[in-house]
C-alpha cells in the first residue's frame, strides 16, 4: 500500500459516479426483495407443513434444514456443477423436456435469477427454524376456543397464528435486509461479480476493490455505506412496528 492522503469526501463522490456502484446497489436490493418475499413466506409455509399431519414429518424436518447447514462453499460448488451449460443436471432436465440448454452463470439475464435461487434455498430454512419456534409458543387455548366458535384452518392462521408471529416476522425482515446487505461468498464463489457484472454485489464490489485493486479507501467508502443502508432500513422497520404495537394498543 502506498502513503496514505488525506482526500476527503472525494471516494463518496467518485462512488456516487460510479455505474459499476449503483448496479451492485441494484443487485443488492434484488437480494433483499427476495429475502423478504420469497425466503421468509416460504420459510413460514415449511414451518406450517411441519406441522400439518404428514407420515414422515420428523424425516422432512431434518430434510429441510439440511441446506442450511451446508458450508457456502460447498453449495456454491455444488450448484455451479448443477448449472453447468453441458453436463449440468439442471440442463439434462431441461434437454428432457425438449428445451436447449441455457447458461445460467455465464448469461448476464439469467445468472441473477440462477444465484437467487441458491440463496433462497440456501436460507429458507433458517427462518423455517424461527417461525417454528414461534408457532410452538402460540397458547393452544386459543386455537381451542376458535374451534369452538366454528373457525376452520384459515381463520385461525388469519386471526391467531400471524398476529402472533408478528414479532418474529419483524425480526426475520431485519435479519434478512442485513444478511442480504453484507452478502458476498456465494455471489462470489458462484459469479465472482460476473458476467459483465450482473451478480456484482456491493460485497463483491467492496472486496474487489480492496484485495484486488488494493484501494482501501474506496473500498472503506462502500463498507460504510453497507452498513448506513443497512441501519436505515433497520431503523424504518423498527419504526413501523413501534407504531403498529402503538395503534394495536389503542385500538
Amino acid at each position: 500500500m502506498s502513503e496514505k492522503t488525506f482526500i476527503g469526501l472525494q471516494n463518496y463522490v467518485n462512488l456516487f459516479n460510479d455505474a459499476i456502484f449503483w448496479t451492485s446497489l441494484t443487485n443488492n436490493t434484488w437480494v433483499v426483495l427476495t429475502s423478504i418475499f420469497v425466503q421468509i413466506p416460504l420459510g413460514l409455509i415449511m414451518a406450517l407443513m411441519l406441522f400439518a399431519p404428514i407420515r414422515g414429518i420428523r424425516l422432512m424436518n431434518s430434510v429441510y434444514f439440511f441446506p442450511f447447514l451446508m458450508s457456502t462453499v460447498a453449495i456454491g460448488l455444488l450448484w455451479v456443477l448443477m448449472y453447468d451449460p453441458i453436463n449440468g443436471v439442471i440442463n439434462q432436465l431441461i434437454n428432457l423436456l425438449g428445451f436447449e440448454n441455457i447458461a445460467w452463470l455465464s448469461g448476464a439475464n439469467t445468472a441473477m435469477i440462477a444465484v437467487l435461487l441458491v440463496v433462497v434455498w440456501q436460507f429458507s430454512p433458517f427462518y423455517m427454524i424461527l417461525f417454528k419456534a414461534a408457532i410452538v409458543g402460540v397458547p393452544e387455548e386459543l386455537y381451542e376456543a376458535a374451534e369452538i366458535d366454528g373457525a376452520n384452518a384459515f381463520t385461525k392462521f388469519i386471526h391467531i397464528t400471524f398476529p402472533m408471529l408478528m414479532p418474529t416476522i419483524v425480526s426475520s425482515s431485519i435479519l434478512a435486509i442485513v444478511g442480504s446487505l453484507k452478502a458476498f461468498d456465494i455471489f462470489y464463489i458462484m459469479t465472482g461479480g460476473g458476467p459483465n457484472h450482473s451478480t456484482e454485489i456491493m460485497g463483491t464490489y467492496m472486496f474487489k476493490q480492496a484485495f484486488v485493486n488494493f484501494n482501501m479507501g474506496y473500498a472503506s467508502a462502500i463498507a460504510f455505506l453497507m452498513f448506513f443502508i443497512a441501519l436505515i432500513v433497520t431503523i424504518i422497520i423498527q419504526l413501523l412496528d413501534y407504531f403498529r404495537k402503538k395503534k394495536g394498543a389503542i385500538s
